[in-house]
Formats: C-alpha cells, structure tokens, sequence
C-alpha cells in the first residue's frame, strides 16, 4: 500500500482526486492522511466524499475513512466496472472534479460506462462544465478517447442542482500528445451566464470586456439560463489552430460586475502575452492522462504549486518522470514520460 501525504504541496483536493484515478487505473491500493490539510476546513467535504464514493463505486473497493470530515483514507480498489452511474453530491460541489476522478479509470474499461452527476456545473476555484467541454475533452479526443457530454440543468453554488452526464467509451490506450504551438487564433468570445440575477450584471460584464479587450458585439453572448438558485459565470474563450483555452470567472457578492470581467481577462492576456498553447489550469489536468498514455509534451506558463503537486504525486504513485523546463519569461516546457516507459526501463 502506498502512502500519499494530503498535506504536500498545494495540499487540497487535488491530491485526493489524482490518487484516487491512479490507484484504480494500476489497481493500486493506497492511503491517503492529511487530506486537504491547506485549506480553511480539512479533511473530507461533500463533494470528496462524493469523489471517493464514485471511485469505491466503479470498483467495488474496500474503504476505511468514507466520511464528512475524515482527513485519513485507506482505499484498495477491485476491477474497474464500467456501467450505468449516478453520483449525487447533495450540495453545489463541483461536478467535473467527481468527472475528473473517475474518467481515466472507465476510459480504460472495456465498456462504454454512462455517467450521470448532480450539484454544481459552475463553481469557483473548479473547472465548469463548459471548461470541461470545450477545452479539456477536445485534447482527449486527440489522444484517441471519445467521450461526450450533455448538460441538463445548471448548478450554481450555493444552491447546486445541476445535472449532466457523460458517455465514455473504452480505450486500450491514450496516445501521446504534442502541443508546443497555439497555432493562429481563429476565433473568440465572452458568455456571460447568469441565473435569477438582473440583466444588467451580465450586461455590464460583457460592456467591460468590449471596453478592455475592444471584441465587437458580435463575440459577446448573454446567455439567461434556469437553475435552482442565482450565479453568473463569465467565460472567455479563445479558438486556435492546436487548442481552445476559457478563461473563467464567477461573480461573488460584492464585487462589482466589471471587477469580476477583470479577472477572467486578466487571465487570458497573461496567456496570451506568454504565447504559450497550454494555459495554467489545463496544464494541471493534461499530466494525468499523459502520464497513464504515451506520454508527450506541452509548452504552458509558469508552473503552479498545483501543478508541481500533481506532478509529485503522479511520480510517487506511478514512476513517471515529468520535467519541467523553463524557455523563457513565463514559459515553461512539460515533458511526460509515461508510467509504462518507467515499467520497460
């Protein structure tokens, strides 16, 4: 059984998500203390929780630990079992990162599994659901997985309530991904979502993102949607010839409306000054895969204390040696070599 210490790094639930995956894709059993030992309430919230239960779900795993609070958890995974799924959070907890844990392991099953979730599509400090669709999905689909996803109902926190679901089909193998250049720019837009808020919120974001960025009319989108309770959502999104990047931000009381644009744009110009394809929090989320394919390489901004944990925790787990190579003022190389090159070596 290896030992993962939840309180390296960034210390959140990150660490817990990422061993989770890899302990069911190489039937790893594993322990994990000090869960989300960085942040202002440790240990297990609903939507770890929610993670840990899909993961002892798809497996049939032996659980010791399976509780709100818990900061300790052992898990000895079974047989990856694809199937029909619903994983309920019962709060506005991020869906996509209850996505992110179980996705690698019923990719590699050998069924198509059909994935249904409930509590929050668009949440702060996690990727939405349309980060996940059109950014983080279309680089899978390179790599060789075919998965689609359909929303149903929105979910903003704190009232939750969205649904979606996912149908992944199986794959024996990922393979390697090259992503080095952006690639001309081909398009780009700002959608502005929002749910029992007045008009004027969304409206004014986007009049902020016409007056910094100086878009025509014609990319910026208001979009009104039903949901269970309030939230807004402004997203950025950029189209290039290699990938598309979203640059996210989600209104907060008492911050101002253009206050909010400021920040997603404030993100975007940094990516785009540093001429990198690969932007901060995909990076993040492309080393996994990497990792359990065939490895590959990407050019992305300078590293996050997220992404320099994920990449130790991957290390520990499985082997894998990714390297981190700086070329030039925020621009950074990531270089993954797959766990299975660690196993012929």
């Amino acid at each position: 059984m290896i030992e993962i210490d939840g309180a390296q790094g960034e210390g959140g639930g990150q660490i817990l998500r990422s061993t989770l995956s890899l302990s069911l894709c190489l039937g790893t059993p594993i322990k994990i203390k000090n869960i989300r030992a960085g942040r202002k309430k440790p240990g297990l919230l609903r939507q770890h929780l929610t993670c840990l239960r899909a993961a002892k779900t798809i497996s049939n795993a032996v659980v010791t630990g399976e509780q709100l609070g818990a900061s300790e958890v052992t898990f000895v995974p079974g047989t990856v079992r694809p199937g029909d799924y619903h994983f309920p959070i019962g709060s506005a907890g991020s869906t996509s990162l209850v996505l992110q844990t179980v996705l690698l392991p019923l990719l590699f099953a050998d069924e198509v599994s059909e994935v249904s979730f409930e509590g929050g599509t668009h949440n702060k400090k996690a990727p939405s659901f349309d980060f996940i669709a059109e950014a983080y999905l279309p680089l899978l689909a390179r790599m060789g997985a075919q998965v689609e996803v359909a929303l149903d109902d929105y979910g903003f926190y704190p009232a939750g309530g969205g649904t979606w679901r996912a149908r992944i089909q199986p794959l024996s193998q990922l393979s390697a991904l090259q992503l080095t250049e952006r690639g001309e720019l081909l398009d780009y837009e700002a959608v502005a979502t929002s749910a029992h808020i007045p008009a004027h919120v969304a409206q004014r974001e986007l009049a902020q993102v016409r007056k910094k960025c100086d878009w025509p009319a014609e990319c910026l989108h208001q979009r009104q949607v039903p949901s269970q309770g309030p939230g807004n959502l402004l997203s950025l999104r950029l189209r290039a010839q290699q990938i598309t990047e979203v640059f996210e931000a989600m209104a907060k009381q008492g911050v101002s409306a253009e206050r909010v644009a400021d920040g997603a744009i404030r993100q975007m110009q940094r990516y785009i000054h540093a001429g990198v394809p690969v932007g901060e929090h995909l990076a993040d989320q492309l080393i996994l895969p990497m990792a359990l394919g065939a490895g590959g390489s990407f050019v992305t901004l300078k590293p996050s204390l997220h992404l320099r944990t994920n990449i130790d925790v991957i290390h520990q787990l499985t082997g894998a040696q990714i390297d981190l190579q700086e070329e030039g003022l925020d621009q950074w190389r990531v270089l993954v070599h797959s766990h299975k090159e660690k196993q012929a070596a």
